[in-house]
């Protein structure tokens, strides 16, 4: 058994792709760890208002950020595919400044249109006299937020996997989490945000630093360029892969400015902490289709359905065997668990049940996203999400201002399960494939 066992474990050694796989979900974890551990060191030595503020903040990037980046990040990993197969590293370094370039313009976009709506606007529609002064900053730094997340997926096609990885989940959290305890320490804790955003200005420079060295490094003898990609194949070639990510920041962002707005920074907090809960299932759902996907892709494509079946019945069993007891566990004692994080956290615990069994009813669906996306099926999965995106907007501007983090919590699970029994139903009519677990 243990010679058996030997053997198996130096087996997984020897595959450098089963190697890569779970360093990188080692990774990934770490920085899990780290997110739910500065939330811990946030909910226990600063005040909600503050902790909501930068929640907001945070949410707010990840909405104009993606809309600025327009998909840039993921078509750097289709152009470095590209050029490994027809170009040099020449023709990889054009295109990346291409790119930021773009990033560029665009990131002065809602900077000019913060501007335009003025300070009054912005601080009546968020009931907070100092929302605009922060939102103008956090756009400000925009170029240099957009430019950390394009440089991470550099990394990767740069085949610096690991450091895309810890610049991804590790590496933003850093400098916050150096200069929070800093500023708890000098009693200074109002600057949280201004910390989280000067941040992303040296994760920039870093990473910008280290993608010219590897470009300089990888460059050969002959520095001429084989491929002429222009600014406006890189657009064409760039938003289309933008839809389907932006529509899913926006999924977790509107219950967040509704809640802004109408209930302010704390219950923000209270709410976010719940959300962060939420993501252990969101990890688990991933990491199981990250690993089935390529299986999918392989047996559409070679048109054997009966082993495309199997896959996606096991991925589904999988998956629900992963997360339903989780879900159960965290519903059981969401009050024990928000508790962890600060008294006043409790509040948040019907949000978070509502959460965790609606995420675990979703989960019953499996591998129903990526298999659309493996199947060529890219346009159909975006018309669905971005009526899932409607109907959030719509469901929380109904039950927010009644509910509260109920309504939020509601009004999610309402747009999830309305994406994932949609995809399902599409999936059966298109190629008898049942991705709900059975």
């Amino acid at each position: 058994m243990l010679k058996f066992t030997l053997f198996q474990l130096n087996k997984i050694k020897e595959n450098a792709f089963i190697m890569q796989s779970i360093n990188t979900m080692f990774l990934r974890v770490i920085g899990i760890i780290t997110l739910f551990g500065f939330t811990l060191f946030l909910t226990h030595k600063y005040d909600p208002k503050i902790v909501g503020q930068y929640d907001f903040i945070r949410t707010f990037l990840l909405v104009v950020g993606s809309l600025c980046l327009l998909g840039t990040d993921q078509s750097i990993l289709y152009f470095g595919g590209l050029i490994n197969g027809k170009g040099t590293i020449s023709d990889l370094k054009k295109v990346y400044f291409k790119k930021l370039n773009l990033i560029l313009f665009t990131s002065l976009i809602p900077f000019l249109i913060l501007l335009t709506l003025g300070e009054n606007f912005i601080n009546n529609f968020f009931n907070d006299k100092s929302i605009y002064l922060i939102m103008l900053k956090s756009t400000i730094i925009l170029f240099f937020y957009c430019m950390t997340i394009l440089n991470t997926e550099t990394f990767r096609v740069l085949n610096k996997v690991y450091t895309a990885e810890l610049f991804r989940n590790t590496f933003k959290y850093v400098s916050v989490i150096i200069g929070a305890i800093f500023l708890f320490h000098y009693k200074h804790q109002q600057y949280l945000v201004d910390t989280y955003l000067i941040g992303f200005v040296f994760l920039a420079i870093i990473s910008f630093q280290m993608i010219l060295s590897e470009f300089k490094r990888q460059r050969k003898a002959e520095i001429t360029t084989l491929l002429d990609i222009s600014h406006k194949e890189i657009f064409l070639k760039s938003y289309p892969m933008a839809i389907s990510g932006m529509a899913f920041f926006l999924l977790m962002s509107f219950d967040i400015m509704f809640l802004k707005k109408y209930f302010g920074n704390a219950q923000v907090a209270y709410y976010s902490t719940a959300i962060k809960l939420m993501t252990i299932l969101s990890m688990v759902i991933i990491s199981v289709n990250i690993t089935a996907s390529t299986k999918i892709a392989e047996f559409y494509a070679s048109k054997d359905f009966e082993s495309l079946k199997s896959t996606v019945k096991k991925t589904a069993r999988l998956i629900f065997l992963l997360t339903f007891p989780i879900a159960i566990t965290i519903s059981l004692f969401a009050k024990n668990i928000l508790y962890f994080f600060g008294h006043e956290y409790i509040i948040a615990s019907n949000a978070l049940v509502i959460l965790m069994m609606g995420q675990a009813f979703c989960s019953m669906f499996g591998s129903a996203p990526i298999y659309l996306n493996m199947t060529g099926r890219q346009g159909l999965f975006q018309y669905i999400l971005i009526v899932a995106v409607i109907i959030n907007f719509i469901a929380n501007s109904f039950l927010i201002p009644i509910y509260g983090m109920i309504g939020a919590s509601i009004s999610f699970v309402i747009s999830s399960l309305f994406w994932n029994i949609t995809s399902a139903l599409m999936i059966y009519l298109k190629d008898k494939v049942k991705v709900i677990i059975h």
